[in-house]
């Protein structure tokens, strides 16, 4: 096996490597965004028994709670995506 071969086992192997970390971390990421979701959702309902805010003005505060951990779930997989072309790049230039 000649030297070029060993480089190109070794970006391929970190390319995998990568590949998988940023499938957890899109995973890591979701998860985060839905509890913070959650725990948000949950605010808006202890606000609203406190305050008697009255249901339209809850139900804006829970669709704005959802916006906005749907775009926080499209950015981490826009990050992991980024991350991951990146890493092929990277190994194709080997």
């Amino acid at each position: 096996m000649g030297f070029m071969d060993t480089i190109k086992n070794w970006f391929g192997s970190a390319k995998d490597q990568a590949g998988g970390l940023t499938d957890k971390a899109t995973d890591m990421a979701g998860d985060a965004t839905d509890k913070a979701g959650d725990m948000a959702g949950g605010a808006v309902d202890k606000v609203q028994d406190m305050t008697g805010m009255g249901d339209d003005m809850a139900d804006k505060a829970r669709d704005a709670v959802g916006d906005a951990v749907d775009a926080g779930k499209d950015a981490a997989e826009g990050a992991a995506d980024a991350a991951g072309d990146a890493v092929e790049g990277a190994g194709d230039g080997v």
